[in-house]
Parts: structure tokens; C-alpha cells; sequence
């Protein structure tokens, strides 16, 4: 049994240690270190830097966009409701009100042409007076306009009335009026019964009337002017 040196150095190298030292820094001496491949390198970070700027860049004009495309949607507890951008409504001119439309006149109609108020009511007129004729009396009548009884300095109406089951035919003359004959009002229990004039051309200054009413309950004959005042009057 060999016993420890109780005078030896506790840090003394074992024998042998240097030896293997000297071998393996001559070993390292004949190993030639690989190329940095530095290249590669400088290529690999730039490749990281675009793909960040890249990211960067996307995020912020999702920012920017995020405003202009906002849409909100809601779920069911607030009715489905949508909500977008208000859309830009450029204002348009309120139209003006359209002025009163004028008061009609006589229809003018040439000399013997027909007109039919109702089937086999037909007048027309002549220079000398009106004309007509009614289905119970199908050969025609006439009243002169030139008679000694009319005096077409003076407003007056003449009335003639046609009865039939269903209906009454109302007609007459018109004449000596001031300004211009419009409207035809035949007054009866029901409210006035509107009729048409009709005028030879060139406002000879006298005119025929015509009315058809459901009742022959019939009253006042008022011819209006475009004023709405009295043309003429019967009775």
C-alpha cells in the first residue's frame, strides 16, 4: 500500500499532464478555421428588415382604411341593426308652386258644326241663332239670335228644356254680357249643375249654353265671366 506524501503540494500537476498540454496545442495549430460566410448573413438581414418595414407599412394603412370603411354591425338584441357612413346628398331647388290655371272660355265652334250633349242631343249653331235637336224630337229646332224679343245690348239668357225618363236637357242663347263668358251654373236641390258654352269664332258677342241634369228640378241660370262674376242671368 503506498501512502500519500503528507508534505506534498496539494496543487502539483500529475505527471504526465504537461506532455498531453504540448500534443494537443500542436494539434490545434494544424486545423484551419472555415470561411464566415458574411455574405449570407448581410442577406438574410436584410430580407428581415423588409418583411418587418412590410408589416409596419400594412398595419398602418389598415389604420388609415379602418375609418373610411367602418361598418357596425349590432347583434341580435339591438335589431340587427347596420350602421354605415351617411351618403352625401347634393340639394336640389325646391320647385316653385305652378300659378293658378286660367278660367276656361267658350269652346269656339265653326258655323253648323255638331255637337252632341248627350245620344240624339245634338246642337249647332248658325250666324242667325242656335240649332238642335232631342231624341223625342229628332227634326231640328231653332231660336233665332236677331229676334225682337232679344236684345243683345242688354246681359239676358233664354232657357229651353228637353225632359226625358232619365234626364233633363237644358239649352238656351246668351248674350250682351261684359268681359268674357267662362261658366254655365244651372241651380237645383242637389247643388249648382255646371254646363258648356259654346261660341261661334270672332266673339260675335252672344253664345249658346247647354246643361244635362239628372232632375227636372231645375232653377237659375247664371252665366260667370272668367272673373267669376255675373255674365248674364235668368231669371
Amino acid at each position: 500500500m503506498n501512502h500519500l506524501d503528507p508534505e506534498a503540494e496539494p496543487d502539483a500537476e500529475p505527471a504526465g499532464a504537461g506532455r498531453l498540454r504540448e500534443a494537443l496545442a500542436a494539434a490545434a495549430y494544424d486545423v484551419t478555421p472555415s470561411r464566415v460566410p458574411l455574405a449570407a448573413v448581410e442577406r438574410r438581414g436584410r430580407l428581415i428588415r423588409r418583411r418587418r418595414r412590410t408589416t409596419v407599412l400594412g398595419a398602418g394603412c389598415a389604420v388609415l382604411l379602418a375609418p373610411l370603411a367602418f361598418v357596425s354591425l349590432h347583434g341580435p338584441d339591438d335589431g340587427d341593426r347596420v350602421t354605415r357612413p351617411a351618403a352625401t346628398v347634393s340639394a336640389s331647388p325646391v320647385p316653385s308652386r305652378s300659378p293658378s290655371a286660367p278660367a276656361p272660355t267658350p269652346r269656339v265652334v265653326a258655323p253648323g258644326e255638331r255637337v252632341t250633349a248627350a245620344p240624339g242631343f245634338v246642337l249647332w249653331l248658325t250666324e242667325e241663332g242656335k240649332h238642335w235637336t232631342t231624341p223625342d224630337s229628332p227634326e231640328p229646332q231653332f231660336r233665332s239670335v236677331n229676334s225682337d224679343n232679344i236684345d243683345r245690348d242688354v246681359p239676358g239668357v233664354t232657357v229651353q228644356s228637353e225632359s226625358s225618363p232619365t234626364r233633363a236637357l237644358l239649352s238656351g242663347l246668351y248674350y250682351g254680357g261684359a268681359g268674357t263668358a267662362s261658366v254655365v251654373e244651372v241651380a237645383s236641390e242637389d247643388g249648382p249643375v255646371r254646363g258648356e258654352l259654346l261660341e261661334l269664332p270672332g266673339r260675335p258677342g252672344w253664345g249658346v249654353w247647354y246643361a244635362v241634369a239628372d232632375t227636372d228640378d231645375l232653377g237659375r241660370v247664371t252665366v260667370r265671366d272668367t272673373e267669376g262674376g255675373v255674365y248674364a242671368q235668368f231669371p
